[in-house]
Protein backbone atom coordinates (compact mmCIF):
# COMPACT_ATOMS: atom_id res chain seq x y z
CA UNK A 1 0.00 0.00 0.00
CA UNK A 2 2.82 2.38 0.85
CA UNK A 3 4.33 1.99 -2.63
CA UNK A 4 0.93 2.71 -4.23
CA UNK A 5 0.53 6.17 -2.67
CA UNK A 6 3.55 7.76 -4.43
CA UNK A 7 2.29 6.40 -7.75
CA UNK A 8 -1.13 7.97 -7.14
CA UNK A 9 0.61 11.24 -6.28
CA UNK A 10 2.57 11.01 -9.56
CA UNK A 11 -0.59 10.41 -11.58
CA UNK A 12 -2.58 13.25 -9.99
CA UNK A 13 0.40 15.60 -10.28
CA UNK A 14 0.79 14.56 -13.90
CA UNK A 15 -2.83 15.49 -14.65
CA UNK A 16 -2.32 18.87 -13.01
CA UNK A 17 0.99 19.35 -14.84
CA UNK A 18 -0.60 18.49 -18.18
CA UNK A 19 -3.36 21.05 -17.66
CA UNK A 20 -0.94 23.74 -16.45
CA UNK A 21 1.23 23.16 -19.52
CA UNK A 22 -1.88 23.37 -21.69
CA UNK A 23 -2.73 26.76 -20.20
CA UNK A 24 0.85 28.01 -20.58
CA UNK A 25 1.30 26.79 -24.16
CA UNK A 26 -2.02 27.73 -25.76
CA UNK A 27 -0.85 26.60 -29.21
CA UNK A 28 -0.20 23.05 -27.90
CA UNK A 29 -3.36 22.81 -25.78
CA UNK A 30 -5.27 19.56 -26.37
CA UNK A 31 -8.30 20.42 -24.25
CA UNK A 32 -8.87 19.59 -20.61
CA UNK A 33 -9.59 15.89 -21.05
CA UNK A 34 -6.67 15.10 -23.37
CA UNK A 35 -4.33 17.34 -21.35
CA UNK A 36 -5.30 15.31 -18.29
CA UNK A 37 -4.88 11.94 -20.03
CA UNK A 38 -1.47 12.88 -21.46
CA UNK A 39 -0.53 14.31 -18.06
CA UNK A 40 -1.54 11.16 -16.19
CA UNK A 41 0.53 9.00 -18.54
CA UNK A 42 3.46 11.42 -18.34
CA UNK A 43 3.16 11.63 -14.57
CA UNK A 44 3.34 7.86 -14.27
CA UNK A 45 6.29 7.69 -16.63
CA UNK A 46 8.01 10.68 -15.02
CA UNK A 47 8.03 9.11 -11.57
CA UNK A 48 9.35 5.73 -12.68
CA UNK A 49 13.00 6.64 -13.35
CA UNK A 50 13.29 8.47 -10.04
CA UNK A 51 11.63 5.61 -8.20
CA UNK A 52 14.04 3.10 -9.74
CA UNK A 53 16.95 5.25 -8.61
CA UNK A 54 15.53 5.36 -5.09
CA UNK A 55 14.83 9.07 -5.33
CA UNK A 56 11.34 10.17 -4.39
CA UNK A 57 8.54 7.76 -5.27
CA UNK A 58 10.09 4.58 -3.89
CA UNK A 59 11.83 6.48 -1.11
CA UNK A 60 8.90 6.39 1.27
CA UNK A 61 6.28 8.68 2.63
CA UNK A 62 8.53 11.35 4.10
CA UNK A 63 8.22 14.98 2.99
CA UNK A 64 11.09 14.69 0.51
CA UNK A 65 9.55 11.63 -1.14
CA UNK A 66 6.15 13.28 -1.46
CA UNK A 67 7.57 16.52 -2.87
CA UNK A 68 9.75 14.62 -5.32
CA UNK A 69 6.74 12.59 -6.47
CA UNK A 70 4.74 15.78 -6.99
CA UNK A 71 7.58 17.40 -8.93
CA UNK A 72 8.34 14.36 -11.07
CA UNK A 73 4.68 13.77 -11.86
CA UNK A 74 4.00 17.41 -12.69
CA UNK A 75 7.03 17.80 -14.90
CA UNK A 76 6.49 14.44 -16.59
CA UNK A 77 2.85 15.29 -17.27
CA UNK A 78 3.66 18.71 -18.65
CA UNK A 79 6.44 17.43 -20.87
CA UNK A 80 4.41 14.59 -22.34
CA UNK A 81 1.42 16.89 -22.96
CA UNK A 82 3.72 19.33 -24.78
CA UNK A 83 5.23 16.53 -26.88
CA UNK A 84 1.79 15.20 -27.83
CA UNK A 85 0.65 18.75 -28.61
CA UNK A 86 3.66 19.34 -30.88
CA UNK A 87 3.12 16.06 -32.71
CA UNK A 88 -0.57 16.84 -33.20
CA UNK A 89 0.27 20.33 -34.47
CA UNK A 90 2.88 18.97 -36.91
CA UNK A 91 0.38 16.44 -38.28
CA UNK A 92 -2.06 19.19 -39.33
Amino acid sequence: MESLIPMIINLVSGAVGGNVAGKLFKNLNLGTVLNSVAGIIGGGLGGQPLGMLGIGGAGGMDLTGILTSIGAGGVGGGVLMAIVGMVKKMMK
